[in-house]
């Protein structure tokens, strides 16, 4: 069981509890997946570029990417239908636990002039999303090695109904959201 996992099951899980009163410990919010996406527009010209974006994100997920083909054909944008254009990696289960930990711990603290996550960021569900500018912050990533400095978003999915369960859920995870 991973360190996030067990943390939740015994601290955050019965903090949740007492803070909203559940009935039911099945209404205790909870982590249903987290989604990261890299988009590639500059892939059009050179698919070396996607090749590259789609093992980063490999790495950084410890999970194969998808790459994101387009659905339509957009003239100003030089972009046709079916053309690569991004990368995507859904993480559940343990992966989740362990993705989020190294994001919490690791990679927003290395992120410059940091000063913690907005906490506006919830889509009114409790549904979290994070764009990071640098996805260099993550360990597994050589900073050396990179080609090009991409950003990402990172969509975190939750049980939650409102954005007070799902805040209070994150926080319990320590995302530092400002006080």
């Amino acid at each position: 069981m991973t360190r996030f996992k067990d943390q939740y099951n015994t601290v955050i899980r019965p903090a949740l509890i007492k803070r909203f009163s559940y009935k039911n410990p099945m209404q205790v919010p909870k982590l249903e997946k987290i989604v990261l996406n890299m988009g590639v527009g500059d892939a059009i010209a050179e698919s070396r570029k996607m090749d590259a974006a789609a093992s980063d994100l490999t790495l950084i997920a410890g999970q194969k990417a998808v790459i994101n083909k387009a659905t339509k054909s957009i003239a100003n944008f030089k972009l046709r239908e079916g053309v690569n254009v991004g990368c995507k990696v859904t993480l559940r289960g343990d992966r989740m636990y362990e993705f989020l930990d190294r994001l919490v711990t690791i990679a927003l603290p290395r992120v410059r002039d940091f000063r913690g996550v907005s906490d506006r960021s919830f889509d009114g569900r409790g549904n979290y999303a994070l764009g990071i500018q640098e996805h260099i912050v993550f360990p597994e990533i050589d900073y050396d090695k990179a080609e090009t400095i991409r950003g990402m978003d990172i969509v975190i999915v939750t049980s939650a109904k409102t954005n007070d369960e799902g805040r209070e859920l994150l926080r319990g995870f320590g995302m530092p959201f400002p006080h």
